[in-house]
Parts: C-alpha cells; structure tokens; sequence
C-alpha cells in the first residue's frame, strides 16, 4: 500500500512541477451526476457519484466521493474518497494522480491512483484507473449522453472494477470483476443544473468475487429501478 501512495504521490508532485503558473482565472464546480435511491428485489440502496474541481485548464484538483447506503442494515456498503490532480495530456484527454480512501461499515482502505480521464471519439467520457495497494485494482468507466430532445437525455453508463489480488474482507476474489451497467433517462429543469432522472442498475459479480458473494449469504447479481437528480453548479 505504501509503494502505491508513494508512486502516486511523486506522479502528482511532477505535475505540480512542470506545469508554469499562469494568469489564467480559476474556476471551480460542484456536481452530482447520480444521486439515486435504487428499489430491487433485494434491499434497497441510497446511492450517489458526486464531486467537485478547482483550478485551472492546466491543473485542477479535483475531489469524488461514491456510496452505496443499504437501508436494510443502515451501513455503507461502499464510501469512497478520490482526491486527484488532473493535468491535459492530449486535446481531450488528461493524466490524473492521487489518493483514494475507502471508509464502508467494513475494513478501511487507501490506495494510490494514477489514470486518465477524458472524451474518445463520438464523446463518450471514459475513465481509466489505476488503484495501487497491497490490494490492486483496475477500474474502467465509460458513459454517454444521448440528446433526444434538448431537454431529454438518456444516458447509458458501464463499469468495470477488476481486483488485482484478493482482498476476502471486502469480498473481492483476485481477477474477480464487477461489471455495472445502466441507463438513465432525464429531463433538464434549468439549464442543465437540475435534472430529475429515472432509469434502471443492473450490476453482476463473477468469478471468485461471485464466489465469496454467495458464501456471505447474497446474491451475485442484482437488478434495480432507480429515480434521481443529477446536480451541477
């Protein structure tokens, strides 16, 4: 875990050294791109992917938090805290460096990040991350936004989470993925910066992490209808 935060750590303080210090005004936002309550047959969850930035075109620190709330236990199935710099590498993709810390009602974890961020062709927003640990792992996230009128969008996401090694108290068997799929259709109230979404989860455990899903007693895969507001200021 060390040797994660440490390379990750010496990755962003290059960025900090080779970007020039320009005149160029800061900016900053705040924004929830999910912000959900999820019904399945199992027990329901409170769920949100929020965040904020600030800094400027050429270097910009930003924060992520994730989390999953299951109402049935009143516990945290997933909180996490990302905290990253993020610096262009290409028109439109960046290189990003930091910490991640997993704070769930369950074992603590930190982890080192380095990946990059940024739009592939036909504008899908990808996520590329590196997690270094004595528990590695590799995250891949891409979504995009359909227009189907002005107002109207529907917006398909997909992630993939790969553990690198096993990590038994967090139930994930090495080379084990998650795979989570949706689609969220919303409708922009004002300008973008509320918009009230329904949609639906699906999200399916393989290998030795389905494995230890169902020793602990659920299931491998879940299916849920979601209602929400995505945010942004």
């Amino acid at each position: 875990m060390k040797n994660g935060l440490f390379l990750a750590g010496v990755v962003a303080a290059a960025m900090l050294l080779v970007r020039p210090v320009s005149a160029e005004p800061v900016v900053w936002s705040i924004q929830a791109e999910q912000l959900e309550y999820r019904v399945g047959e199992g027990s329901d969850i409170t769920a949100w992917d929020a965040g904020a930035f600030v800094g400027k075109d050429a270097l910009r620190l930003v924060w992520r938090n994730e989390a999953e709330y299951v109402d049935a236990t009143k516990t945290f199935e997933t909180l996490e805290n990302q905290f990253r710099l993020q610096t262009p590498i290409s028109t439109f993709f960046d290189a990003v460096a930091g910490i991640r810390v997993d704070t769930p009602d369950g074992p603590d974890r930190a982890y080192g990040v380095l990946g990059i961020h940024g739009l592939a062709p036909q504008w899908f927003e990808v996520d590329l991350d590196l997690f270094l640990s004595e528990y590695p792992s590799v995250r891949f996230e891409v979504d995009y936004e359909a227009l189907i009128t002005n107002r109207l969008i529907l917006t398909p996401s997909i992630e993939l989470d790969i553990p690198l090694n096993d990590d038994v108290e967090t139930g994930r068997g090495g080379f084990g993925p998650t795979f989570e799929i949706g689609a969220r259709l919303s409708y922009d109230l004002i300008d973008r910066a509320i918009a009230p979404y329904i949609g639906v989860h699906w999200e399916r455990k393989f290998g030795e992490s389905a494995s230890l899903a169902r020793a602990d007693g659920e299931e491998a895969s879940s299916v849920y209808v979601v209602a929400g507001v995505r945010l942004l200021f």
